[in-house]
C-alpha cells in the first residue's frame, strides 16, 4: 500500500511539474471587451460608422466592442492611443483619409503609421459630392467649369479645414482643371453651409452625409459626385469623371487599424470578423442612408490601399504647396 501511495505521489508531482513548465493557459482571443477608438467627437460620419461597425464586429466575435470617442488634433489623439496600445488586438481605431494626410502635413507625429500600425481592413467607400451656391445659377458640372475658367479667382471654395479631405479634393480638382479658386477653411464642413446658402462661398466638396439635408430641399445645388460610379443616393448626378474630368476620383473611405506586432492569428480573426460585419444586411442598410458602400479588404490588400492613398495625397499636397502654416 505504501508503495502504491509513493507511486501516486510521484505521478502527481510529475503532472504538476509538466503544468508548470507549460506555463499558464492562454485564453482564446477575444476573452474580454475590445475598444474601437473613434478619433472624432460624436455626431459625424466617422462616429456613426464606427458605432455601427463596433456593434456588428462584436456580434461576429461574440464579444462586446466598446465605441470610445477620443477626439483631438484632427484625429491624431485617437490614433495615438492605438499606436501605443499593447499589440494584442483589443484596441482598434476607425479613421478616414486623415490617417495618411496628417503624416504628410504635420512636421512631427507621435507615431509612424507604417511602423506602429497595421491595417485590419478598409471598411467602406464613400464618394464626396460637389455642391454650389444657388445664387450662381449653375445647374451642371460643365457650367461650373466654364464659369471658373471665365472668372479666375472669383470662386471661393469651403472646406472642413486645411489638409482635410474636402480641401484636398478641391485642390486635386483645381490642379486637373487649371481653375483658380480661393480656399476658405472652416472648423467643420457643416459650418460652411450657411455661408454657401448666402453665396459668401460658392462651392465645396462635401461628404454626402453633410450635404444631404441641404441638397434635398435645394438650399445648395449638387452637381456631381467623386466616385468611380454614380452614388446610390444621387442616382441622377454624374461622377466628376463622367461629367468631363476623366480619372478624377476621391473616396472618403474609412479604415480599421490596430497596433503593429499584433499576432497573425489575432489579425486574421479580426479581419474575418470585419468581413462578416460588412456582409450584414442591417449594416448595409444603415450605411446606404448616408452613401457609404461596405468594402472590406484582406490584410495585404488593406496595407496596399493605405500606402497607395498616402502616395496619392502626398503628390497633391506637394504639387499644391499645401502647408498648415
Amino acid at each position: 500500500m505504501n508503495r502504491l501511495k509513493s507511486i501516486a505521489h510521484g505521478l502527481l508531482w510529475l503532472a504538476l511539474g509538466a503544468a508548470a513548465a507549460a506555463g499558464p493557459a492562454r485564453a482564446e482571443y477575444p476573452d474580454r471587451p475590445l475598444h474601437l477608438i473613434i478619433p472624432y467627437g460624436p455626431g459625424g460620419i466617422v462616429d456613426f460608422a464606427g458605432r455601427v461597425v463596433a456593434r456588428k464586429i462584436g456580434d461576429a466575435l461574440s464579444q462586446t466592442v466598446v465605441p470610445d470617442n477620443r477626439p483631438g488634433a484632427g484625429g491624431i489623439v485617437g490614433v495615438d492611443v492605438v499606436a501605443h496600445a499593447e499589440p494584442d488586438g483589443y484596441n482598434v481605431v476607425i479613421m478616414d483619409p486623415a490617417i495618411v494626410i496628417n503624416p504628410i502635413l504635420q512636421k512631427s507625429l507621435p507615431y509612424d503609421i507604417f511602423k506602429d500600425l497595421v491595417t485590419v481592413s478598409i471598411v467602406n467607400s464613400s464618394p464626396m459630392v460637389l455642391v454650389v451656391a444657388p445664387q450662381l445659377g449653375i445647374k451642371t458640372y460643365a457650367e461650373l467649369v466654364a464659369y471658373g475658367k471665365a472668372n479666375p479667382g472669383k470662386l471661393n471654395y469651403a472646406s472642413a479645414g486645411v489638409g482635410t479631405a474636402p480641401h484636398l479634393a478641391a485642390e486635386l480638382w483645381k490642379s486637373r482643371t487649371g481653375i483658380d479658386a480661393v480656399h476658405v477653411p472652416y472648423k467643420g464642413i457643416g459650418a460652411s453651409y450657411t455661408d454657401m446658402m448666402s453665396n459668401k462661398v460658392q462651392m465645396s466638396f462635401s461628404s454626402i452625409a453633410g450635404a444631404l439635408p441641404f441638397t434635398s430641399d435645394g438650399r445648395v445645388i449638387a452637381l456631381a459626385t467623386t466616385g468611380t460610379t454614380r452614388a446610390a443616393v444621387y442616382p441622377d448626378l454624374p461622377t466628376v469623371a463622367e461629367a468631363g474630368l476623366p480619372g478624377y476620383e476621391v473616396d472618403l473611405w474609412l479604415g480599421l487599424y490596430t497596433r503593429a506586432g499584433t499576432p497573425a492569428p489575432v489579425l486574421d480573426k479580426l479581419n474575418a470578423a470585419v468581413a462578416r460585419a460588412l456582409a450584414d444586411g442591417e449594416l448595409k442598410a444603415s450605411f446606404a442612408k448616408f452613401g457609404l458602400v461596405p468594402r472590406g479588404t484582406d490584410l495585404p490588400g488593406g496595407a496596399a490601399f493605405t500606402r497607395a492613398e498616402y502616395q496619392k495625397w502626398k503628390k497633391v499636397i506637394d504639387d499644391g504647396h499645401i502647408t498648415l502654416d
